[in-house]
């Protein structure tokens, strides 16, 4: 890892930069040179990450390539084969009963339906038969209360009838009796 960095003065096989001759004609006759070269292994250690990647990278690789072999043409192949298997046997097993049970259900359903809808028809009769009962007894209650009018028109006839009887009655007792005071007051 040292020596791999781009800032190292210690780099191996590599013409320096101008601005490198800079720094050694200014840093070679002073003490500052032994801290430029452990600022520079500093710098290629913590911030040079090139060959950590490049070892990464090389692991990966040789990862996904070698180890891995064919797995994932296989997992595909797996794959293909439950695919197939399902649309070829699976899934019509699964349509034929579901087509199996959605007729019977309907079959129910329909069984349902034709007998509720019996049940709204007697619904329907029993409430026309009690509508027409209704209508019958209400008939016959006007009827009783006409016919019953009409006893108490005649009731009240004959009242006002016996009533008129018995007025003139007593209109001719009341002038009989006024004819016998007025013998009696003539003596």
């Amino acid at each position: 890892m040292s020596g791999a960095g781009p800032a190292s003065p210690s780099r191996s096989g590599a013409a320096p930069l101008p601005s490198d001759k800079k720094r050694e004609a200014l840093a070679a006759g002073s003490l500052i040179q032994p801290i430029i070269k452990d600022v520079g292994e500093i710098y290629s250690r913590l911030l040079d990450h090139r060959p950590v990647i490049q070892g990464e990278i090389r692991y990966f690789v040789k990862e996904f390539e070698e180890k891995r072999g064919l797995r994932e043409l296989r997992v595909l192949e797996n794959l293909k084969n439950t695919i197939f298997e399902t649309n070829e046997h699976i899934l019509p097993k699964c349509e034929e009963a579901m087509h199996d049970s959605l007729n019977e259900a309907f079959k129910r359903l329909q069984t349902a339906n034709d007998m509720i809808h019996r049940l709204q028809e007697r619904e329907h009769e029993e409430r026309k038969l009690q509508a027409d009962k209704l209508m019958a007894h209400e008939e016959k209650r006007i009827a009783d209360w006409e016919e019953f009018m009409k006893e108490q028109q005649n009731k009240r006839a004959e009242v006002d009838e016996e009533h008129r009887k018995a007025v003139e009655r007593l209109k001719e007792q009341y002038s009989e009796m006024e004819k016998e005071l007025d013998k009696y007051v003539s003596f």
